[in-house]
């Protein structure tokens, strides 16, 4: 399935994160991509607030990833966020560690996922967010299976 939407600001990409976070379960690995400043890490602040995460997030551009314990459907979750753009081999993916991240007691957040694109779940949601600066942003959705096609009409929904 394939969604697009609209996003106006920096506040509206929020929002959309947390919608789509409060659609989210353990087990879920979201590849984020876009140009630097697209609003990638907009999206998964409001994921974060979505999953009731008290800390603030950052991108963990330079520490590649990032763990914070949330709470998805009454249940405690950590949502893993990382960062893969200063990564420049593949091999560089397993030595920190990405595919340990998949794991069904967490929900996996990868901002320049291309990189990883090997061992990337083939259930993953990929997220693209086009634009820059000042404009609207164009956030577009994609997955292949029945389970995030569902979830995805639901957040359409709510849109």
């Amino acid at each position: 399935m394939n969604l697009v939407v609209q996003s106006l600001n920096a506040e509206n990409t929020h929002f959309l994160g947390v919608k789509l976070g409060k659609l989210l379960q353990g087990g879920d690995v979201i590849c984020l991509m876009g140009d630097l400043g697209a609003g990638k890490t907009a999206l998964a602040k409001g994921i974060g607030s979505a999953l009731a995460i008290q800390e603030p997030m950052t991108s963990p551009t330079f520490t590649f990833q990032n763990e914070y314990a949330g709470v998805a459907h009454s249940q405690p979750i950590r949502l893993i966020h990382m960062d893969l753009y200063r990564l420049r081999y593949p091999e560089e993916v397993e030595i920190i560690g990405v595919e340990d991240a998949f794991q069904e007691d967490a929900i996996c957040l990868i901002e320049w996922p291309e990189i990883a694109a090997d061992i990337l779940p083939k259930d993953c949601l990929e997220i693209r967010i086009e634009g820059s600066g000042e404009e609207p942003r164009n956030i577009s959705f994609r997955s292949n299976t029945d389970d995030w096609e569902r979830r995805l009409k639901e957040f359409e929904e709510v849109s």
